[in-house]
């Protein structure tokens, strides 16, 4: 399965995301069975990427010109974390949808749904107030637009979600993502034929938050100018919306195997710390060894 993700994802754009995942009574009690079976149809992780990127090539060639998701099923992927006493979670969480979600101890399970008719929803809209806008406008038509506004409307009318629990990014991985973790964050690198198909970091909420607020403290005493701040402030109010028992996770895509191992959680924690001393020597050959590493990655979102 991995094997074959890793052949469908050549020739399409990086894509990276960063998820929230929560424990199951975070969620309203109604989305709570659902989740638990959604949970348990996913038979791995491997399965849930392989069924969600086989989703996405049959809506760019479904018939009636609509490219929406429409919710008829809602992938979500699951993780499980160590127990409050320390000791390790399921060695696996293939099959975890059918456990009980405090099997083995306090809220062992944590679970991200995919939210894609919400975030199809967003990402259309973000389209259309860019400069691609009146592109946008030919590609997806209104009458498309207003049919998937009502997929919406039901969505957050039966599910009653106010979160969105994943951010998406194309062509390389936004530097204030790399604040949230560390090197000795719990990661997993995901390999298949002799190429990283991908590679996931995990950090619980709560230090993420202290990371992330750091960040924002001494960047704003530092360098109130840079974009980098607001992109954090943004940042900091998006992870202050869930339960703080969640799980926030990073996940490189197919983008990992040009750049991992991967130095850039250090280099912007550095470039931070630096600006905050008045090092701007440091400062900047921190962002010149982040520079080298990905701006060649966005430069092939223009390559032909």
């Amino acid at each position: 399965m991995t094997g074959n993700l890793y052949r469908g994802q050549a020739g399409l754009p990086f894509s990276s995301a960063l998820r929230i995942y929560e424990p199951l009574e975070a969620f309203p009690a109604e989305q709570q069975q659902a989740l638990r079976e959604a949970g348990a149809r996913s038979a791995s992780r491997a399965a849930v990427e392989s069924a969600e990127l086989l989703a996405s090539l049959g809506r760019i060639t479904r018939p009636g010109g609509d490219p929406f998701p429409t919710g008829a099923t809602d992938l979500v992927r699951v993780v499980a974390v160590p127990h409050p006493d320390g000791s390790p979670p399921p060695a696996s969480t293939a099959g975890a949808g059918t456990r009980s979600p405090d099997a083995g101890g306090l809220g062992s399970l944590r679970y991200c749904p995919s939210q894609l008719v919400l975030r199809a929803g967003l990402a259309a809209n973000a389209l259309m107030e860019g400069i691609h806008g009146p592109l946008a406008q030919l590609l997806i038509p209104e009458e498309q637009r207003d049919k998937h506004q009502e997929r919406i409307d039901d969505v957050r009318a039966h599910a009653g979600l106010g979160r969105v629990h994943t951010r998406a990014s194309t062509w390389g991985i936004p530097f204030s993502w790399f604040c949230l973790f560390q090197e000795s964050d719990a990661t997993d690198v995901v390999e298949s034929e002799g190429h990283i198909v991908t590679v996931r970091i995990r950090a619980a909420i709560g230090e993420a938050l202290e990371r992330v607020r750091y960040a924002v403290a001494h960047l704003a005493l530092a360098a109130p100018d840079l974009d980098m701040l607001e992109d954090l402030t943004q940042l900091t109010e998006w992870l202050e919306l869930f339960d703080r028992e969640s799980v926030v996770e990073l996940d490189y895509g197919a983008v990992a195997d040009k750049v991992y191992p991967d130095d850039s959680p250090m280099d912007v924690r550095l470039g931070i710390e630096c600006l905050a001393e008045g090092d701007m020597t440091g400062a900047a050959a921190a962002y010149r060894r982040l520079a080298s590493r990905w701006i060649p990655i966005r430069q092939l979102a223009r390559a032909s």
